[in-house]
């Protein structure tokens, strides 16, 4: 339909017009946002001509991406990458509303699609339950165009193998330039601890933020070495730098989670290849509840309150260190406080949740204020730093109960996957996506991002390309059979 209209005369008219006029005011003001009008507008003509390759740009998009404040911070936006999942998500509504068979039948019948698919119905429900429904509409339309454009979309963009290197490399080149930048900002004050925050140059909301989605791709960098064997030693050195830089990113961001994902990740990996690592999982969440069955008989969890006088924020990442290990560290204590007020706090509204984006509005009649650190005003909002809780309050049991079945069936279903298929480059691809997943249930176990735009795309993509790779691996055993 649309090459059609760019035979159009009068759309082409328009088209020079709108290009000239921001030429124009780009002379007359000296503003040169006006610069950027016809680059936006050629982008958006792009998506009706061949959108495959405006997706491409899209994800070259996301790590260089800004959050842009309005009102007092009381609104924002990320650009560029923002408007343009908007643009996905009314697109696929308006094709998908026309035909629903684009989504093909063997991908509703996916079990990891119809958890993700439950997710979203429960969302839906424990918005219509909200206390605050404004805020829970909010979360619902963001995670709408995230599940579109990182969930479903990836269907008909990765198909072949060259897709999963194009779609490694479009990332990985943005994303180590934010690093170069972020490096060279820390390195001006110092590398020190207590100036991380500054050092983001706005290219991510916090170093939490930053150390997510560097820690969550670097996995791909470690599955890269061996797909890179054969390939030349200018490719190797190149890689090899390229995996130097990461972990300066990640050892100068200053994040234990990203490091302990990290290292879980690994496991992950291992046990995949020994068919271990359905354990993991159950363990993990078993270790949980026997901690939660101690902690809670008793209140024996008030022993563990921290010395209002004796934590806070220290300067020294050594320190920072040694005061977690002795509880006096303030991030990790406003956790606790953060996490008492949530299980209290979903007593009330066990099923439903008080609503998506409504924690903050609620939970301090339901903190225990022995925990109190110098942080607990929570001036920027912030909620419940983890995300199994997050899920509990805001949406109720169901919801919690089904991330944790998600990411169990994730690990799964990646291994089902990985000793399946006889492809080299498949297998050695998916477990670097199970270990991608792995570093962000770890980063997400100590805070909530999973709707961050970035860690979405790193989230949901990798379930995507699994969903992908499980029909793939399926179609090489039925041909293997055949033969």
């Amino acid at each position: 339909m649309i090459p059609g209209v760019l035979k159009n005369n009068w759309f082409n008219i328009a088209s020079f017009s709108l290009l000239f006029a921001s030429i124009i005011a780009f002379v007359l003001s000296g503003e040169y946002y006006f610069l950027l009008v016809p680059i936006v507008y050629l982008y958006f003509v792009l998506i009706g001509v061949n959108w495959q390759v405006a997706y491409w740009i899209f994800l070259c998009m996301i790590p260089a991406s800004v959050q842009i404040n309005f009102s007092g911070d009381t609104m924002a936006i990320t650009l560029p990458d923002e408007p343009i999942m908007w643009i996905f998500l009314l697109l696929f509504t308006l094709v998908f509303a026309r035909n629903p068979s684009t989504l093909p039948k063997w991908w509703w019948e996916d079990k990891l699609v119809f958890v993700v698919a439950l997710q979203f119905i429960w969302t839906i429900v424990a918005v219509i339950f909200s206390k605050m429904l404004f805020f829970s509409v909010k979360f619902l339309l963001v995670k709408s165009w995230l599940l579109v454009c990182f969930f479903v979309l990836p269907l008909w963009i990765f198909r072949e193998k060259k897709d999963f290197v194009r779609g490694f490399l479009v990332m990985l080149i943005p994303m180590l330039i934010t690093i170069i930048v972020i490096l060279i900002h820390h390195a001006m004050l110092g590398f020190k601890f207590d100036k991380v925050q500054k050092s983001m140059s706005g290219l991510y909301y916090n170093h939490v933020d930053y150390s997510t989605v560097i820690s969550m791709f670097f996995p791909l960098l470690l599955i890269a070495w061996p797909l890179t064997r054969g390939k030349g030693i200018i490719v190797r050195i190149v890689l090899l730098i390229v995996i130097l830089i990461f972990m300066a990113g990640i050892t100068f961001s200053f994040a234990r989670a990203a490091v302990v994902g990290i290292v879980f990740a690994i496991v992950v990996g291992l046990a995949m290849r020994a068919k271990l690592v359905n354990f993991i999982m159950p363990a993990f969440y078993g270790l949980i509840i026997l901690l939660i069955c101690y902690m809670v008989p008793n209140n024996k969890y008030i022993e563990f309150r921290p010395d209002y006088n004796k934590t806070f924020m220290h300067k020294n990442f050594t320190d920072h260190l040694i005061a977690t290990i002795k509880g006096k560290d303030m991030s990790s204590m406003e956790r606790l406080y953060r996490w008492v007020a949530a299980i209290r706090m979903s007593n009330d509204r066990p099923i439903t949740g008080y609503g998506p984006r409504t924690f903050y509005y609620y939970y301090k009649p339901y903190a225990v204020t022995s925990f109190q650190t110098y942080v607990s005003r929570n001036k920027e909002h912030s909620t419940t730093h983890n995300y199994f809780l997050y899920m509990l309050v805001e949406q109720g049991w169901p919801a919690m109960i089904l991330y944790a079945v998600l990411m169990a069936m994730i690990f799964a279903k990646a291994q089902k996957i990985y000793h399946r298929f006889k492809d080299r480059f498949y297998r050695i691809c998916t477990i670097g996506l199970a270990m991608v997943v792995a570093v962000g249930f770890i980063n997400n176990f100590f805070s909530e991002l999973i709707e961050n735009h970035k860690v979405a795309a790193l989230f949901y993509i990798p379930l995507a390309l699994l969903v992908i790779l499980d029909k793939k691996s399926k179609e090489e055993e039925q041909s293997i059979k055949l033969v």
